[in-house]
């Protein structure tokens, strides 16, 4: 909340502001009663925000308190009185440290619930930690907010994505021989400028620049390998949305595997990221080898693919085997690229040491936003260095 924009304002609209940020109690030391709309926008912080334990503590005297209790009314209630009062980026935030702060997961259990709540990735993320446990009377409004999660996604990321890599594809198949209908005239004429002939006003085009004849097959093979542990969350969220726009490349064969200590493909399911989604089981260990095992076992053309492991790299399994495979896929010639989180939250907490092994083979390591995604495939696909942030 805004406390001073250096507008002149009164000392009530001051005491009232402060008032709002410090939420009462006999500390607080403004004086400043509430009422009306600004009473209610302070009820709804409470409820979360409040410094005792929550719900079940005993509140001292003007403490303010925490907790929206037991009731799925009572909380559905509450969900749309944040609503009202404050813009969806900042309702987003509220629900999700009410999920953190006061254990409202097994209440996303119950349909009025899904349908009171703002969908974002994060929620997304819980629902699909719930997923086991979701009954069934349930699981169809939750299929429902993944959708519309997904569909935005979809708008924001995939026409960037596919100009991005489509782009990239066509420069990595031009080649110097190429058919006249294929000269790419543009490029040979920069090329080519050095062969300027003033007297007769041309270019003598020596060197000729075009796309290559692969235009309508398969280029690359991109393999994404997702760690589904329960703190990568946002960046399976992602990094499915993502599968499937790759997949919709004819240009591209796309791969898609999730690992905790097993291994999923889930390639058969790209055409749905909601089925892609559906089909992870968020938490549980990390086998950053084994999945690594099954990745080197599905690549037939070495030269012509990009593995991109998304973990934060704390491995459960074979650590030096992990090494050895990323190794050896590098000396194959695979392009090989760790994303230490994709989304856009902050520095993501990640296995330091790991991710320095990694580095020093050659692959390397960051955390990237969606944003930034397609610009670094586009790199690892024409094999020049990433954009990394």
């Amino acid at each position: 909340m805004e406390i001073s924009t250096g507008r002149p304002t009164d000392a009530g609209e001051r005491l009232r502001r402060w008032r709002m940020v410090l939420g009462g109690g006999e500390g607080e030391g403004t004086g400043c009663a509430l009422s009306g709309r600004d009473a209610e926008m302070d009820a709804a912080l409470t409820a979360l925000y409040g410094r005792s334990g929550g719900a079940g503590s005993r509140k001292r005297a003007g403490e303010r308190s925490a907790g929206l209790g037991g009731s799925a009314p009572q909380v559905a209630r509450w969900l749309g009185d944040i609503r009202t009062y404050f813009p969806s980026s900042v309702v987003q935030v509220m629900q999700r440290d009410a999920i953190e702060r006061l254990g409202l997961s097994s209440l996303l259990l119950e349909p009025e619930m899904l349908e009171a709540v703002e969908p974002d990735v994060h929620l997304v993320g819980t629902l699909l930690s719930l997923n086991k446990a979701m009954p069934e009377t349930t699981r169809e409004t939750a299929r429902a907010v993944v959708a519309k999660v997904v569909e935005q996604l979809e708008k924001r990321l995939a026409t960037r994505t596919r100009a991005t890599l489509t782009g990239a594809l066509d420069r990595s198949a031009r080649v110097s021989r190429p058919r006249h209908r294929d000269i790419d005239w543009d490029r040979t004429i920069r090329a080519n400028l050095k062969n300027y002939l003033p007297e007769y006003r041309t270019v003598v085009p020596e060197r000729l620049i075009g796309y290559g004849r692969a235009a309508q097959s398969v280029k690359k093979e991109v393999i994404l390998c997702i760690d589904q542990s329960g703190s990568m969350a946002a960046s399976v969220v992602y990094a499915s949305v993502f599968g499937a726009v790759l997949a919709s490349m004819r240009a591209i064969a796309t791969r898609l595997v999730v690992f905790d200590t097993a291994v999923v493909d889930l390639t058969d399911q790209l055409d749905d990221p909601v089925d892609v989604l559906f089909g992870t089981q968020l938490g549980g260990g990390t086998d950053i080898n084994r999945a690594l095992a099954y990745c080197q076992s599905k690549i037939t053309r070495p030269a012509d693919t990009v593995v991109v492991l998304i973990s934060d790299l704390y491995e459960g399994g074979i650590r030096d085997g992990m090494l050895k495979r990323v190794a050896a896929m590098k000396g194959a010639g695979v392009e090989f690229v760790t994303l230490l989180a994709l989304s856009d939250e902050g520095a993501p907490a990640y296995d330091r040491e790991h991710a320095a092994a990694l580095v020093a083979l050659g692959a390397p390591a960051f955390a990237c936003t969606p944003d930034l995604f397609p610009d670094v495939m586009a790199a690892a696909l024409e094999k020049r260095p990433l954009p990394v942030p």
